[in-house]
């Protein structure tokens, strides 16, 4: 059996609107008719006292009673209908549109009556209150039917009540103003009513339009489901509107892009970086950046339904972790193709020693086997590379001139470069010092002729403190020609507090690098910085300081936690 189709939620509150609507303008009608009810009485009445009065106050009226209550007899009917009495509350109540006008003695006899076959009959309401000197004014019935009506006395030269006069008005012509009334009051309720419809189907045009013809219901669902996503996944995301107000900023946001309750205001006020925030917003294609040590990942989309622009939605990933790894691949990739020269150039050197053995020229195939001692399996073509005598750095450092070589880049060893203990952790060092020496590659590239790179390596107890230096333009000089890492001759962008340059520009290999190296050092203790920014001679200078990596002279080099090195188990 199908279900049934259950009406929207525009559609209830119109009908609830409207029902309102129509209860209030019903109340009110009701309220107003009531008044306008009790309005009519009380004109009535009111009416009915003033011409009772007048009447009472009459010199011939007040005479005529006087003498009809000393007579002890009852006056006869035919006498009263010709008389002044009969005649003056005939004229009145013809003038006045009232019901009756009844004037009668201190014995409530009838002096004048609307009906002449009721003269000298006592009258049939009570009239003992007025002898007594009362005015009354009430809603009662007699002989004539009910009406308002209204009872004063008629008093002597000396003031004392000797009659009263009754007049009274009635019911039906006493509400004749009530149904042109209700007519007026039924058209003002109708255009109420019409009123209120088109302003309920207004709001609720309006409704749909502002929840985009979400009902309350899919809300409900809506903000279950976003509050599940947002606060379910690692990643943040970010959504801005078409003004540019932030709407939502789940946590992951706010960790990743170090801020704090960025709901609601707007996306340039919540402290972004300008490549970041133009990234977010839309308005620069970025899908990496820099922001402090943190490499993320920005997957900006634009945000319509049914046509009409929402804003924008950016998901913003932390791929730090995997770029360290990307770049410690690279590192273990230049070790590996330097363990490869090294291996052919020794088998070559051992072909020749066991050749010169072959020929018993033992003494010459001793020579040769003591140089290749002294000097290494491989003649790197580094100038200054029998200053390190630690065979990693000699190996990669060998490899890395080689790779410059191939771009027209010499890459040379500092004159005063001294290292006398064995270099440990291979993998910090040559990431760090392998992008320092790609960067400064990429600077003298961009530079002019001759085109050199200068890497100098010290120890200091446990630490090893490594400087480059290149015949770049430096980074007050830098310009668009290509540079490894953006932050030497590719990027623009002022030093930060440490004299690193700013990584908020394009991102793996521009403007990554040195974040990563910097993180590298600091884990360990040590730190990254500038030396120098340039000049006409040269090109910046860096320096890195890794901590725990140097062993003594003639011992292995200690592990991390021998060194009061944090320990990473899950590098």
């Amino acid at each position: 059996m199908p279900r049934r189709r259950r009406m929207r939620f525009a559609t209830r509150t119109l009908l609830l609107q409207f029902a309102t609507v129509v209860l209030v303008v019903a109340l009110c009608t009701g309220v107003y008719l009531v008044l306008a009810a009790q309005q009519l009485r009380a004109e009535a009445e009111s009416s009915a006292l003033g011409i009772a009065r007048t009447l009472a106050e009459d010199p011939e009226i007040r005479t005529a009673v006087e003498t009809a209550s000393d007579d002890p007899g009852t006056p006869r009917a035919e006498e009263l209908r010709d008389g002044s009495l009969q005649r003056i509350a005939t004229a009145t109540a013809a003038r006045t549109g009232a019901l009756f006008v009844v004037i009668a003695d201190d014995h409530g006899i009838r002096l004048a009556h609307p009906d002449p076959a009721r003269l000298g009959e006592e009258v049939s309401t009570p009239f003992q209150r007025v002898l007594a000197g009362h005015e009354v004014v009430e809603w009662d019935t007699g002989t004539l039917g009910e009406s308002a009506r209204a009872k004063v006395p008629v008093r002597d030269a000396a003031g004392t009540p000797v009659g009263e006069v009754s007049v009274g008005f009635a019911r039906a012509g006493v509400f004749d103003d009530l149904p042109p009334l209700l007519a007026v009051i039924g058209l003002a309720a109708a255009g109420s009513l019409l009123l209120a419809g088109i302003g309920a189907l207004l709001l609720r045009r309006r409704w749909e339009r502002l929840t985009l013809g979400v009902q309350p219901e899919e809300l409900v669902a809506l903000v279950q489901n976003q509050t599940a996503v947002l606060n379910g996944v690692d990643d943040g995301v970010l959504a801005i509107d078409a003004e540019g107000i932030v709407r939502v900023c789940n946590a992951a946001a706010e960790r990743l892009l170090a801020v704090r309750q960025a709901v609601g205001r707007p996306l340039a006020g919540i402290g972004l970086p300008d490549a970041v925030r133009d990234a977010v917003s839309g308005g620069r294609a970025l899908s990496e950046a820099v922001l402090g040590d943190r490499v993320l990942y920005l997957d900006t989309r634009p945000v319509e339904r049914d046509g009409r622009p929402l804003g924008t939605v950016a998901v913003i990933r932390d791929r730090t972790e995997l770029v360290a790894l990307s770049e410690r691949l690279e590192t273990v990739r230049t070790m590996t193709a330097a363990l490869r020269v090294q291996r052919h150039e020794f088998a070559n050197r051992i072909h020749v020693a066991a050749g010169l053995l072959d020929a018993a020229r033992v003494q010459e195939a001793r020579d040769f086997l003591a140089e290749l001692a002294e000097r290494g399996s491989v003649d790197f073509p580094v100038p200054g590379i029998a200053r390190l005598r630690d065979p990693f750095l000699r190996s990669f450092l060998g490899a890395k001139a080689l790779e410059a070589s191939e771009r027209g880049v010499t890459l040379r060893i500092a004159e005063d470069t001294q290292l006398l203990g064995a270099v440990g952790e291979a993998e910090d060092v040559a990431a760090v010092l392998g992008n320092l020496v790609d960067n400064a590659v990429g600077a003298a590239v961009a530079g002019v002729a001759p085109r050199w790179v200068e890497v100098g390596a010290f120890d200091d107890r446990d630490a090893l403190v490594v400087t480059v230096a290149d015949s770049g333009a430096g980074l007050d000089g830098r310009t668009e020609a290509g540079s490894a890492d953006g932050n030497r001759a590719g990027t623009a962008g002022s030093a930060d507090a440490d004299g690193v340059p700013d990584e908020a520009g394009p991102v793996h290999g521009h403007g990554l690098g040195l974040p990563l190296s910097r993180e590298i050092a600091r884990r360990g203790g040590g730190d990254l910085w500038v030396i120098d920014r340039g000049g006409d001679d040269h090109g910046a200078v860096f320096a890195a300081r890794l901590v725990g990596v140097v062993a003594a002279p003639g011992t292995a080099p200690h592990d991390r936690a021998e060194t009061g090195r944090p320990q990473e188990e899950d590098r």
